[in-house]
């Protein structure tokens, strides 16, 4: 039976007769089962996600043809709902239910980032919570694909590459890198404690304008009573620039664990790493130099009088001649 079904692809419900075990079927769509560069972003799909072991991550079990020449994936049956299908039902988590859904995440994400496998597509309809709570990572379609730019924007379907949850770098038309799935990840944190997203816009150009070229709304200003060391987080993984952000997803999971060690640096004020750091220096540049002047006004002023002590006397002794 069908189970689902979007632009590029319809999944079925189907049963592996080989090893007595239910499985979802995904089969491409017939009108794009023509395009050699529809099918090899199909089948890097299965690829990468079969490359990575991790109880978060979907499990692929075969690929291949269909009897009238569609790919198809046979994959993990899941049953749960999406982070998009629960954020439509429930707008705002609480930070340990959100926490905890993201720690699980940036697990999968470490695990495929280890493997070479970069998501690059990472959203809320990417990310199932399963009946017992659990996260399963969906979609590795764009997973290190070259093409990828190209068919994100191709209008195969509404939610490729959706914008709101792409990073600075792939708006700006590069590849990116594990900091790219970080920065993914970082807004879909942001839009679960918040309900809302980091960037707004009239419409889908704006927000990509506003992405290179403006630092995000912090999310006290949607959650005012958020914790500081919890905002700190969620800015730090979403940094306009790469460098700025978490380098793995291991230390965006550290620091989930144990927010309150987090240091702020600043960020909900628009600050950057090493700035309060600058700060401080030019701070301590300031003050001495203004002591030293300070200091060598006084020593000047120390000279001239010890080197000029006669003027004073013969002034009045020339004004006595003056009146003789």
């Amino acid at each position: 039976r069908e189970i689902g079904r979007g632009g590029m692809a319809a999944v079925y419900e189907a049963e592996n007769v080989s090893i007595g075990k239910r499985v979802a079927v995904k089969v491409l769509a017939n009108e794009l089962s023509n395009s050699a560069i529809v099918i090899e972003r199909f089948f890097r799909e299965a690829r990468a996600a079969a490359s990575v072991h991790s109880p978060y991550i979907v499990d692929v079990y075969d690929s291949g043809m269909t009897d009238d020449g569609r790919p198809f994936i046979a994959m993990e049956l899941l049953v749960g709902e999406s982070r998009y299908e629960r954020m439509a039902r429930v707008r705002i988590l609480d930070p340990p239910t959100t926490t905890r859904i993201i720690g699980q995440v940036a697990k999968g994400l470490a695990k495929a980032h280890a493997a070479g496998v970069v998501h690059r597509d990472l959203k809320p309809e990417n990310i199932l919570v399963t009946a017992d709570g659990n996260v399963k990572i969906m979609d590795f379609g764009i997973a290190l694909d070259e093409l990828a730019r190209r068919l994100t924007w191709s209008g195969l379907s509404s939610t490729i590459g959706t914008p709101d949850y792409m990073a600075p770098e792939q708006v700006s038309g590069r590849r990116g890198d594990v900091r790219t799935d970080i920065y993914s990840l970082g807004v879909i944190l942001y839009e679960m404690l918040t309900g809302n997203l980091p960037y707004s816009g009239p419409n889908v150009y704006n927000v990509m304008r506003l992405k290179t070229s403006e630092d995000p709304q912090p999310p006290s200003a949607f959650a005012p009573d958020l914790d500081k060391h919890l905002e700190e987080i969620v800015l730090h993984a979403i940094e306009r620039l790469p460098r700025h952000r978490y380098s793995r997803a291991t230390d965006l999971l550290d620091d989930l664990r144990n927010p309150s060690k987090v240091v702020i640096h600043g960020r909900a004020r628009g600050l950057k790493p090493g700035d309060a750091a600058k700060r401080r220096l030019w701070r301590g540049v300031a003050y001495t130099v203004f002591f030293l002047s300070l200091a060598g006004f006084f020593v000047l002023q120390i000279w001239l009088a010890h080197h000029n002590p006669a003027a004073p006397a013969d002034a009045r002794g020339s004004a006595r001649s003056q009146g003789k």
